[in-house]
């Protein structure tokens, strides 16, 4: 495969996806920008600093693992200042439920809730079904550099990830490709692993694209991300693919994987429409 990572924008590049106004507001740069919209954010940035929200509600209650994290995308996300509010809706001794909101503009863009777990150390039988956990198709060293086809004249989401495909190629059915940050998403912090899955696992719908970009729209409305353990280092590969009704409705569901092995999935509901 061609690797092609070079962009034709002129302008410097903003060194974070976001800036920290205080603990419930940030403000957004062009690194989030999407592929939709220049006006837009790519929603797996502003899912990823929500889940950033919650992660730090959940450490004060003693838990460290994100098992699963719900978005409802209810409206667009304006590159712009947004506002999180994250509740404890129940908090026990091993798990608890997280509800958030994502605001901007004076409305309320997004909805989601959480599971938060304790993590305890466990010792596994010798053999189990589906064990040892699955690898992604190649590892990030045997995978070719390949650009996100889009937003080479803006500052956008393709220049805050870099991308490697393990399997098959961007917007042409199923596809595996490995997903790092090549910027931080908080200047001055490192990412969690929760926050590198959830800016990559919105990806899924677009890399596994079955239709064409130009001719149709396939948004998604929502992502579920279901992890059954904590990611480990910098690469997040989303083997995703998609499918489509003829009722204008689809369905792209994702593996996740880190170097380890498998670490869960992903699914979004897409509405499907001809552009025109």
């Amino acid at each position: 495969m061609t690797t092609d990572h070079a962009s034709t924008h002129t302008e410097p590049l903003p060194s974070a996806a976001y800036t920290v106004l205080s603990p419930r507001k940030v403000l957004a740069s062009g690194l989030t920008r999407g592929p939709w919209d220049p006006q837009h954010q790519h929603a797996g940035p502003p899912i990823a600093m929500v889940c950033r929200a919650i992660e730090a509600v959940a450490r004060d209650h003693g838990l460290t693992h994100i098992g699963r994290l719900t978005a409802n995308l209810l409206r667009p996300v304006p590159i712009a200042e947004l506002e999180i509010e994250v509740d404890t809706d129940y908090a026990g001794r091993n798990a608890a439920h997280y509800s958030a909101r994502l605001l901007g503009g004076g409305k309320e863009l997004a909805r989601f809730t959480a599971l938060a777990q304790r993590e305890s150390e466990i010792v596994l039988p010798a053999e189990l079904d589906g064990h040892p956990l699955p690898l992604a198709p190649k590892t990030p060293g045997d995978s070719a550099e390949q650009r996100m086809p889009f937003g080479r004249r803006l500052p956008g989401y393709a220049d805050l990830v870099e991308n490697r495909i393990a399997s098959g190629k961007f917007f042409a059915g199923r596809c595996a490709a490995w997903f790092k940050l090549q910027r931080p998403l908080v200047e001055g912090e490192d990412a969690s692993g929760y926050q590198r899955v959830a800016v990559a696992a919105d990806s899924g719908n677009g890399i596994s694209a079955v239709l064409d970009l130009s001719r149709y729209l396939f948004v998604n409305s929502d992502l579920t991300i279901n992890l059954l353990r904590r990611p480990v280092g910098e690469w997040i590969c989303v083997d995703a693919r998609t499918l489509l009704a003829p009722n204008g409705c689809g369905l792209a569901e994702s593996q996740l994987f880190d170097e380890v092995g498998l670490i869960g999935r992903a699914t979004q509901s897409l509405a499907v429409r001809a552009r025109g």
